[in-house]
């Protein structure tokens, strides 16, 4: 069993009430966090440094992305809308109105192309990021209820749904795979090697699914997510499976025999519910009520662009 080396590097108090989510970008030398205060916020958080606030949305922000280049964010919110923001000047350069509720999950394709959403309204919703329209490229309304989570691969759309299935979309042929879990799938990753799905639901269990078989090649349990959207997902090395709980811990699992090796504490007794697992390092990102925390091997050491644009 490979031991897993995870210890705090960093406590940030994000100052934007609840952080509803914390994402890593595309290389993993900032992070966004998402706040109940309408914010939206830019971090170097190996520095506790604050690069950029962003403000426009008119209800709490739910989920964040930055794009391949990271000259680009894309937020979505309670207010139903998703905006594209400039990541330099800090203003939204779009604004996406398609959905009819909360907008719960944003995505970028690979080639950041593309902007994907999904919503309370039980649709997922495709933007061209090169047409000037606002209209939807593509539209798909397979969910019978709430979207809750969004994957993107190089070819693929994985999103998890409260009607207890998440399915799998093949852009290149159109196809769309469905996996039934029994209960609400609240969070929703690709393994590394792109050959499974993790699942999370709301009966405090995380599985490990086969892409093409369908199979169950685990079960992680022990935490508790009860009706709260409790992130999982699978560590960068593959051999770990990492879940928050209400109970404020990072669950670390052994992936291959599914027992527990390590628990983290964020916050005793309050919720951990975001996560964000660095792209290329064994680094992890935890939310819980206002602050984050960066989780890593005690000798990390990260390469930073210079910080040109800090407030």
């Amino acid at each position: 069993m490979s031991e897993l080396d995870l210890q705090c590097l960093m406590t940030i108090d994000c100052k934007q009430g609840a952080v509803r989510a914390v994402r890593f970008n595309v290389d993993g030398s900032y992070c966004l966090t998402c706040g109940s205060d309408r914010k939206l916020k830019l971090w170097n958080p190996y520095r506790s440094l604050l690069l950029k606030t962003y403000g426009g949305h008119g209800d709490e922000v739910l989920d964040a992305c930055g794009s391949c280049d990271s000259s680009h964010i894309l937020s979505c919110s309670s207010d139903k809308s998703v905006i594209v923001w400039d990541v330099s000047t800090g203003q939204p350069l779009r604004r996406f109105r398609g959905h009819a509720s909360s907008v719960t999950c944003v995505k970028f394709n690979e080639e950041s192309s593309v902007a994907i959403s999904g919503s309370l309204d039980n649709c997922i919703m495709c933007w061209d990021m090169k047409s000037r329209s606002n209209d939807p490229i593509q539209v798909m309304k397979d969910a019978k209820d709430c979207i809750t989570s969004l994957k993107v691969s190089d070819y693929e759309i994985v999103a998890g749904s409260v009607d207890c299935t998440f399915r799998r979309y093949d852009l290149r042929n159109g196809s769309c795979h469905m996996d039934f879990m029994g209960a609400p799938v609240v969070s929703v990753d690709f393994s590394h090697d792109g050959q499974c799905v993790l699942a999370g639901s709301a009966d405090n269990t995380v599985r490990l699914i086969d892409k093409n078989t369908g199979e169950m090649l685990g079960e992680y349990l022990g935490h508790r997510t009860d009706d709260m959207n409790i992130e999982s997902g699978i560590i960068t090395s593959d051999d770990h499976v990492i879940s928050g709980s209400i109970s404020g811990q990072l669950f670390i699992w052994d992936l291959i025999n599914a027992v527990i090796v390590k628990k983290l504490t964020h916050t005793p007794g309050k919720v951990l519910n975001s996560i964000s697992i660095h792209p290329r390092k064994n680094v992890v990102l935890t939310s819980s009520v206002n602050t984050i925390k960066v989780w890593g091997p005690g000798d990390l050491t990260i390469e930073n662009p210079v910080e040109s644009e800090a407030t």
